[in-house]
């Protein structure tokens, strides 16, 4: 997830197992905090609005099993298992220590069963082939060019065969024009996310965007669908 505040440095009673060379979101209540002011009063509702078409591109079935990778405080996460129900399971990984602590209390006050735990892209916690759906969601534009490369064969190596994959990322910063290119948020090219997910072993991708409202801040954004050959 995009960082409002961030730092690349972990606190907290976790440590990963594993250092990533990825940006590190770490603020906890704070991202909550920053993300709800810049809804409300710089994007318009537009943020909402994404990670809901986002989630309904995975068009997720009860009993389904879904990844969100850098699932920042667990937004996303806790609605993707609200749709699978109790008959399935969801989990998210993300490097902030302070970020799975603020998901796992949201999960826990909601009374919903998500695994939350410190990980990264690069090396992901678990077996080949288990996951329906992966989600990242605002975070590839803060991964170098070859950790995007490997983190998305980490993702292909966790999807089952025709799983699907969902990626929401802000329009790059050259593609921006208006109040949304005063935004310091960085972004991705989606034609070269389209190119990496082709070389990781994914087709049938599919992309669609998501414009800025007159007189919103929101750099725009893109929503890439593919599927595991």
């Amino acid at each position: 997830m995009h960082s409002f505040t961030h730092h690349r440095h972990s606190s907290g009673g976790e440590t990963p197992a594993k250092e990533t060379k990825g940006l590190v979101v770490n603020s906890g209540w704070c991202y909550d905090l920053g993300e709800w002011f810049h809804d409300t009063f710089s994007f318009h509702g537009t943020f909402r609005t994404l990670r809901q078409r986002t989630i309904n591109l995975a068009y997720l079935q009860p009993g389904e099993t879904v990844l969100d990778v850098g699932c920042g405080t667990g937004t996303l996460a806790l609605e993707a298992a609200r749709r699978v129900g109790s008959t399935g399971r969801v989990a998210g990984v993300d490097p902030g220590t302070q970020q799975i602590t603020r998901a796992r209390a949201k999960a826990a006050r909601r009374n919903i069963s998500v695994e939350f735990q410190v990980g990264v892209i690069e090396q992901l916690p678990f077996p080949d082939q288990t996951f329906d759906v992966v989600f990242s969601t605002l975070m590839m534009h803060h991964l170098p060019a070859p950790l995007k490369r490997q983190g998305l064969a980490e993702i292909a190596r966790a999807l089952k065969p025709g799983g699907r994959l969902v990626i929401a990322d802000f329009k790059h910063k050259q593609e921006r024009a208006g109040l949304s290119a005063r935004f310091h948020a960085g972004g991705s090219r989606t034609q070269e996310l389209e190119d990496l997910l082709k070389e990781a072993g994914f087709d049938r991708v599919g992309t669609e965007e998501l414009r800025p409202p007159r007189f919103s801040a929101f750099p725009g954004a893109s929503i890439v669908r593919a599927y595991k050959c």
